[in-house]
């Protein structure tokens, strides 16, 4: 299951009934426009617990068309990178955590 903004603004809506859902859009956009700019002028942003995003520049190169085999020329570009906090990777990875199980191949037939 993925969570949608839309569902993240509902959520803490439901958590919040004192709250406007329109007052908790206004936050999450605002929180999302922040971490986008300073990414777009090359700082790095921390959310402590949580993880930290940053920017990774990526040199022009030649690369391949998978199709052709043909060289193409790969412009540089930066690209986003997100590595998790200490403390959201052990809760991901704790002993506790209720991941859906996949189901056997026998269970599929």
């Amino acid at each position: 299951m993925s969570l949608i903004k839309s569902q993240l603004i509902q959520n803490i809506t439901d958590l919040n009934p004192h709250l406007y859902i329109k007052d908790v859009e206004r936050i999450i956009n605002t929180i999302f426009s922040e971490i986008t700019k300073s990414l777009a002028e090359g700082r790095r942003v921390e959310l402590r617990g949580f993880g930290a995003f940053s920017v990774q520049h990526r040199k022009a190169r030649i690369g391949r068309n998978p199709r052709t085999g043909a060289a193409v020329e790969v412009e540089e570009k930066y690209i986003p990178r997100f590595k998790t906090g200490k403390e959201l990777r052990i809760k991901l990875n704790s002993s506790t955590n209720s991941q859906p199980s996949k189901p056997s191949t026998d269970e599929a037939q």
